[in-house]
């Protein structure tokens, strides 16, 4: 187990199985040089970690602190795949930029809070130097399969 896995198991979090794309024509993850593109995790698909709410609008029947665990969740979700793709989440050197989209209820405007929960995990695994990161978080009147948000993401990989 590497460093970053260590303080996951640390903090009582672990990786869930990763979850197979239904199409070939998309993949979890895409590396060009140093370069890791992740697709968009969200909660509409699989059954997700940490016993979230998977489906709903925020700021309508899903509360605040209810999508910030949520985005904890997919965080988890995209660190399954990175670790599917790469072999090791110690070959990430830092994470570059996530880009959140929450299902949001008529007048939420809170979906930066909401992202935090995914922020948070990444600084804290990565530190403050290689842990922060770009960031876009949006609100979005749908997501597929009436998902609670999506995140996708960048990371810059150990030349090597």
């Amino acid at each position: 187990m590497g460093l970053i896995e260590s303080k996951l198991a640390s903090m009582g979090l672990s990786l869930p199985a990763t979850h197979p794309y239904p199409s070939p024509n998309r993949t979890a993850a895409v590396r060009v040089g140093n370069i890791l593109f992740l697709s968009g995790h969200g909660t509409g698909r699989q059954e997700m970690s940490l016993g979230i709410r998977q489906y709903g609008k925020v700021g309508g029947d899903v509360t605040e602190a209810e999508a910030q665990l949520c985005a904890k969740s997919v965080a988890l979700a995209m660190m399954s795949s990175i670790k599917a793709e790469v072999g090791d989440l110690d070959k990430v050197r830092r994470v570059i930029r996530l880009y959140g989209m929450v299902n949001s209820a008529p007048g939420f405007d809170r979906q930066f809070s909401v992202i935090d929960g995914a922020s948070d995990l990444f600084y804290e695994l990565w530190g403050p130097e290689f842990g922060r990161h770009a960031r876009a978080a949006v609100g979005i009147a749908e997501l597929p399969r009436g998902a609670v948000l999506e995140i996708m993401g960048e990371f810059e990989l150990h030349p090597g």
